[in-house]
């Protein structure tokens, strides 16, 4: 029985709720299939806050991979797969006015860290009707970005992030759920055949 490990992210600026928390709510409501046990955590806005709770989840709990699921507020219905996390040019300030020392997410650490997960590959096989998906190699330097570079750094690139669109009539929590769980469920096939 594997462990894989979601989170979405809480509220800020305007969004009082956070698509990709919803989202990932949805998820586990649905879940993996039976040999999936799956975990669910909710981050807040921050930099360092949101660091120490992915060490943990790492360090403590070990799973076998990490999904971290984000709000992209310029994406109108837009899902975007990230293929990987950048280590410097945080500049902007999280939801308490800070941002990271040095700008970057860990001192010496590599520039960049790419997923194991082939987003391309994923992007090609998978489809969700109602919603474009499209892949991208910036996620953006801020609190996503920052999230997805620990975990890749911690779980030797077992992670993945996904940007979903805010809430909306078209896009509800529902609808975002279920598009997360065909998405998911293909990541973990390619991670599986990876392993055999």
């Amino acid at each position: 029985n594997h462990l894989s490990f979601f989170s979405g992210f809480g509220p800020f600026r305007q969004y009082r709720f956070n698509s990709s928390w919803e989202a990932v709510k949805e998820l586990s409501k649905r879940g993996l299939g039976e040999n999936i046990n799956l975990q669910i955590m909710q981050l807040p806005v921050v930099y360092q806050k949101a660091k120490e709770q992915v060490c943990k989840i790492w360090t403590t709990l070990q799973p076998l991979f990490t999904v971290h699921v984000g709000l992209a507020s310029s994406a109108t219905a837009l899902i975007i797969l990230e293929q990987c996390g950048k280590n410097k040019g945080y500049q902007e300030r999280d939801a308490c006015g800070f941002h990271p020392e040095g700008a970057c997410c860990v001192l010496d650490g590599p520039e960049k860290i790419e997923s194991t997960i082939n987003m391309k590959t994923l992007w090609k096989n998978i489809s969700v009707e109602g919603i474009d998906i499209i892949l991208s190699r910036d996620a953006g330097r801020y609190i996503c970005d920052y999230t997805y570079y620990t975990s890749l750094y911690y779980g030797n690139g077992r992670a993945a992030f996904i940007h979903v669109p805010p809430l909306s009539e078209s896009v509800t929590a529902e609808f975002l759920g279920k598009a997360l769980q065909t998405i998911i469920l293909a990541m973990l096939e390619q991670a599986g055949e990876q392993r055999e």
